[in-house]
């Protein structure tokens, strides 16, 4: 079972479901022409899909596009169902950045026909994770930056400021369907700038805080 780490603690935390915001951020909507979501979208990845700093992704010889999506996530530390918004940060262990990596081609062509999409975001290493750092370092999580640097580049920058639906909303929400356990993690969806990933690139992510000082990055490379 894969399982991730909170920054100053020996606590390993397996992971037990992957929920991904989808839209989550209005322009990146507006770039892959979707209108803004009214609610908050959501899917699962497995957590076979994950890999950690250093890791490789392999791309998948069914597809010729796989898109990078910079994201911040989130560590659920306490188990909960149908949480208030008042409450819901309390549920909160971590917050890392992470790379929710997706097939567009396979995507586009499921929702042509009406069909599933988890193979173009859940296929294995489609999740790479930084560690975590505990979310009573961070305050609030709605003022923090996410950045993406591919081969020395900046190719996606932005910040959770610009959210749609704030962590609190989210967490409330999903919760009304999903009940969130301790390992689970959330992503919290990318912003506009996502692309097309080549062999041999490195991706190195980063979330920062409102004054743009490094929190925790993670780096990794296409196989």
């Amino acid at each position: 079972m894969k399982s991730v780490t909170l920054r100053g603690t020996d606590k390993f935390y397996p992971v037990g479901k992957i929920i991904c915001l989808g839209q989550n951020y209005a322009e990146h909507a507006k770039e892959l022409k979707f209108e803004v979501p009214a609610s908050p979208v959501f899917f699962l990845k497995p957590p076979s899909a994950i890999i950690y700093e250093g890791g490789q992704i392999v791309l998948p010889e069914i597809s010729n596009e796989v898109h990078h999506e910079v994201e911040m996530t989130i560590l659920i530390g306490e188990k909960g169902n149908n949480i208030h918004r008042c409450a819901a940060l309390k549920h909160v262990a971590g917050y890392g950045i992470g790379l929710d990596m997706t097939m567009r081609d396979i995507q586009n062509e499921a929702k042509k026909k009406g069909l599933p999409w988890a193979l173009a975001k859940g296929f294995d290493t489609s999740a790479p994770v930084s560690e975590f750092i505990p979310a009573e370092t961070i305050g609030d999580p709605g003022s923090l930056n996410i950045q993406l640097f591919i081969n020395g580049k900046l190719r996606q920058s932005s910040s959770t400021s610009k959210f749609v639906f704030p962590v609190d909303k989210v967490i409330s929400y999903i919760s009304q369907f999903i009940t969130f356990e301790p390992g689970d993690i959330i992503f919290t969806g990318t912003p506009e700038g996502v692309s097309r990933v080549e062999h041999g690139d490195k991706l190195e992510a980063s979330l920062l805080d409102a004054n743009k000082n490094k929190l925790v990055s993670l780096s990794v490379s296409v196989q």
